[in-house]
């Protein structure tokens, strides 16, 4: 086997105060924050002149991360309207296992953030919805009913 876990989930970012407080928001917690440049950086992601700064948050649990990057410079480039349907080719959510899913929903709520549909059931087994931050960004939410 090559794989040993998944590590992160990378978001570039406008805004990195607004993303960070919409994912604190939903329970995940601020591991490290900070500037990123110099040639390494530059050689790994193949564009130069890199200034960016970083932040990465955890879940409870310690498993899961999301890595968010504002570029200084160069600035980031769009390639996407920021309310891309879910049917948009490309990464279109990130899906994280909640408790009380209206608890979360009204916390993002409160943070500017709105359903993309509805709160829904799946059968007996989850109740699930999808919730819109700030630039765009799309979080699933699921609460395992039984």
């Amino acid at each position: 086997m090559t794989i040993q876990r998944m590590d992160n989930v990378l978001i570039v970012v406008d805004d990195l105060d607004a993303v960070v407080s919409f994912f604190v928001g939903l329970g995940m917690e601020l591991e490290s924050r900070g500037p990123v440049e110099g040639r390494w950086v530059e050689r790994v992601i193949g564009v130069d002149d890199v200034r960016q700064e970083i932040a990465m948050l955890r879940t409870p649990d310690g498993h899961g991360r999301v890595e968010l990057a504002m570029f200084r410079t160069p600035k980031a480039i769009s390639p996407e309207p920021r309310e891309a349907p879910a049917n948009t080719l490309g990464i279109r959510r990130i899906m994280f296992a909640v408790h009380d899913i209206e608890d979360v929903v009204a916390r993002l709520r409160a943070r500017g953030a709105e359903l993309v549909g509805e709160l829904a059931e799946y059968e007996d087994i989850f109740r699930l919805c999808y919730v819109r931050g700030p630039e765009g960004i799309v979080v699933g939410l699921a609460e395992q009913l039984r």
